[in-house]
């Protein structure tokens, strides 16, 4: 089944409209947009509203310091599409490309990726976001390594 891409207004609906929600108990706790790169994250937790915090740099820490946190990321520009058929997200055409899991040290987590022969699209200090890493699952899928102190740091400049 073919599937168009999503729009940000979608995913927007999609994480707060009942019954639609991507993941029913999870809300989004953050939104970061990139558009130097032409992406945007979406931080899903299963929190309570009133615990998140309201200083940006605390809620991205906050965000992603949770027991859970799925990080879904949305390359721009896909929605925009005809005929777009649904693919993985990391070839052209780009879209939802991965998923990404905090870890609480991405160098001893990616040490043991390595030990265990599993495939790296990018090493934690390679590329542009540096204290991260993509690895790739046995199906070509990206999963993001990342931990909250790292992200912080990006983020906030």
């Amino acid at each position: 089944m073919a599937l168009s891409g999503l729009s940000d207004a979608q995913v927007k609906k999609a994480c707060i409209e009942p019954g639609l929600n991507l993941i029913h108990v999870q809300r989004l706790l953050k939104k970061l947009d990139y558009p130097s790169m032409q992406f945007s994250l979406y931080f899903m937790g299963f929190e309570d509203a009133a615990d998140i915090p309201a200083d940006e740099d605390e809620r991205t820490k906050w965000c992603l310091s949770r027991k859970a946190t799925l990080e879904l990321t949305h390359n721009w520009g896909t929605e925009t599409k005809e005929d777009l058929v649904y693919h993985n997200g990391n070839s052209e055409p780009k879209g939802f490309g991965h998923i990404g899991l905090n870890v609480p040290n991405v160098e001893e987590a990616c040490k043991r990726f390595g030990e265990l022969g599993v495939k790296f699209i990018k090493k934690p200090n390679e590329g542009k976001m540096s204290g991260l890493a993509f690895i790739q699952d046995p199906d070509g899928y990206w999963i993001e390594i990342l931990n909250h102190n790292n992200i912080v740091k990006i983020t906030s400049g």
